[in-house]
C-alpha cells in the first residue's frame, strides 16, 4: 500500500487496518467491490412467530419471524456459526490470498456463503441487496454506534436495506460481548442447551480460573501486546479492547503505553519503530494474529529478534478480534495461562 493511501486512511480506517483493538499494521490489500459468491443457501432459525433484538445501540429491531437472510460481519457469522446459525452473506477479512479461510473465519465454510467485501471499505451494495436481506449484524469498537466494517461512504445505502444489529466490543470485558452473543444466538433459533454449546461455556470458564491462578502464581511476568507492520511496531494498551480488560480483571501484569501514545490515538496504542521496539521490558508477548499484521516467523528485524522474551521463545498469538462464541474464546485464554505458567523472568 502507499504511502499516499496509508495517510488517507481514517482513524476508524487504522484501527481496523491494524489497530483494532488497540493494535496492527495497515491493511495491505486495498482491493475494489469484487465479491466472492458462496454456493449454499442460508440455514434459517428454527423459532416462528415475531422476532425482535434489542441491540448494544439501544436499538431494538422487530420483524413477523426470525430472520433467514442474515448478513454479519465475518467474526460476528462465525461466532453464529458456533451456535448452530448460518448466515448467507460476510463482509469483513473472510478469505486469504490463497483462498483459505480467513482467521477471523473462525470454523465456518467459506465456500458456502457470498463474501460482499474480503478489506477495509470494501462492499458490494449490489450483491448484498441481492440477497434480499432480513437483518445486517456487526460488532461496535466504539461508543457512537458505528458498525464495524461497514463503509462510511455507502452506510446510508445499505441501511436502507435492511435493518441492523450492533453487538459492542468497546471498553468492556469479553464476557459482557460473549453473553450477548449468545442472547442473539438464542434470539435467532440456536439450541443453547446443546451439549457442544454449554461444555464450552465451562471451558471457558475453567480457562479462565486456570489464567487467575497462573497470574497470581506469578505476577512478575510482565506481558506486551503487540503488532507488527512493516514500518512500525504497535504496543496495545490494555483499556477499551475486550480480552486485555478481561485478562487485567483475572490479574494479568500489562506493560502499558506511555499517556501521551495513547492519547494520540484514542487510548488504544503506541506506534515504535522497529530501532526502539525494546522501549518496554516484557516477560511474554502476544501478537496480533490476524492476517492484516506480519506474523512473529516473519519479522526479520534485528531489533525484534534480540528481545528477551523473542530470545526465551515466550511469544504467542493474540485473538486481536476474539469470535465471540465461548468455544474461540477457550484457546486464547488458555494459550495466555500456559506462557504465564511456564514463562521465565526475562525482563
Amino acid at each position: 500500500m502507499s504511502n499516499a493511501r496509508t495517510a488517507r486512511l481514517t482513524r476508524r480506517g487504522l484501527l481496523a487496518a491494524g489497530g483494532a483493538l488497540g493494535l496492527g499494521a495497515v491493511l495491505t490489500a486495498c482491493g475494489d467491490d469484487g465479491a466472492k459468491d458462496g454456493g449454499a443457501d442460508t440455514k434459517g432459525s428454527a423459532k416462528t412467530g415475531p422476532w425482535s433484538f434489542e441491540d448494544d445501540r439501544g436499538t431494538t429491531v422487530k420483524l413477523d419471524e426470525a430472520p433467514r437472510n442474515i448478513v454479519a460481519f465475518t467474526g460476528v457469522a462465525a461466532a453464529l456459526y458456533d451456535y448452530g446459525i448460518e448466515v448467507k452473506g460476510v463482509f469483513g477479512p473472510t478469505t486469504t490470498k490463497d483462498g483459505k479461510a480467513d482467521v477471523q473465519a473462525g470454523d465456518m465454510d467459506v465456500s458456502k456463503v457470498t463474501v460482499l467485501g474480503n478489506v477495509w471499505d470494501q462492499f458490494n451494495v449490489e450483491k448484498y441487496a441481492a440477497l434480499a436481506p432480513d437483518v445486517l449484524i456487526s460488532t461496535m469498537f466504539d461508543d457512537a454506534g458505528t458498525l464495524w466494517y461497514v463503509p462510511e461512504a455507502s452506510k446510508d445505502k445499505i441501511a436502507k436495506l435492511a435493518p441492523s444489529v450492533g453487538i459492542s466490543v468497546f471498553d468492556r470485558q469479553l464476557t459482557g460481548p460473549l453473553q450477548r452473543m449468545w442472547e442473539l444466538a438464542e434470539s435467532l433459533g440456536a439450541d443453547m442447551t446443546a451439549a457442544k454449546v454449554t461444555e464450552a461455556k465451562k471451558r471457558f470458564e475453567a480457562a479462565s480460573e486456570r489464567l487467575r491462578k497462573a497470574a497470581k502464581a506469578k505476577p512478575e511476568i510482565k506481558v506486551l501486546v503487540g503488532s507488527a507492520s512493516p514500518e512500525l511496531f504497535y504496543v496495545s494498551g490494555s483499556n477499551l479492547s475486550i480480552d486485555l480488560e478481561y485478562f487485567k480483571a483475572l490479574g494479568v501484569n500489562f506493560v502499558e503505553p506511555t499517556e501521551a501514545a495513547k492519547k494520540a490515538t484514542g487510548g488504544w496504542f503506541e506506534s515504535l519503530s522497529w530501532e526502539n521496539v525494546d522501549k518496554h521490558k516484557a516477560d511474554v508477548i502476544m501478537m496480533d494474529d490476524r492476517s492484516s499484521a506480519i506474523q512473529p516467523a516473519d519479522i526479520t528485524e534485528a531489533t525484534w529478534k534480540q528481545l528477551p522474551a523473542v530470545k526465551a521463545g515466550q511469544v504467542i498469538a493474540r485473538s486481536t478480534e476474539p469470535i465471540l462464541s465461548y468455544d474461540k474464546c477457550v484457546a486464547p485464554v488458555e494459550a495466555l495461562a500456559e506462557a504465564i505458567e511456564k514463562a521465565k523472568k526475562v525482563s
